[in-house]
């Protein structure tokens, strides 16, 4: 998208489609709130993590996860989204190739 004279120069636009480089790419050089978009294949998973710091919201764009939020799991299909605090132990699974828009917001 082109620059536009009427936009604020803090405006940042990014094609998520474009972003394939990794499984973990940054959306926006700007890291607060940091937006990171996930792409997993079917099968795949990221270990169990936590994001202390932060508040933490995914949107899955496509495919279908299994979230493991401390001792809980949620199934996710394109068009969910789930919001929750990053001090617990989190892992995604694809279930199905997946693609996630997650934001880690900073908590108050």
């Amino acid at each position: 998208m082109a620059p536009d004279s009427d936009r604020s120069p803090a405006v940042e636009v990014t094609a998520v489609d474009a972003l394939d480089e990794t499984p973990h790419a940054e959306v926006f050089d700007v890291r607060d709130p940091r937006t990171v978009r996930l792409s997993l294949a079917a099968g795949d998973s990221v270990p169990r993590h936590q994001h202390p710091d932060s508040m933490v919201v995914l949107y899955v764009l496509d495919g279908e996860l299994e979230l493991t939020l401390g001792d809980d799991q949620y199934d996710l299909a394109a068009g969910d989204a789930v919001r929750f605090d990053g001090a617990q132990d989190v892992s995604p699974h694809a279930v199905a190739d997946a693609r996630a828009l997650v934001v880690f917001a900073p908590k108050p």
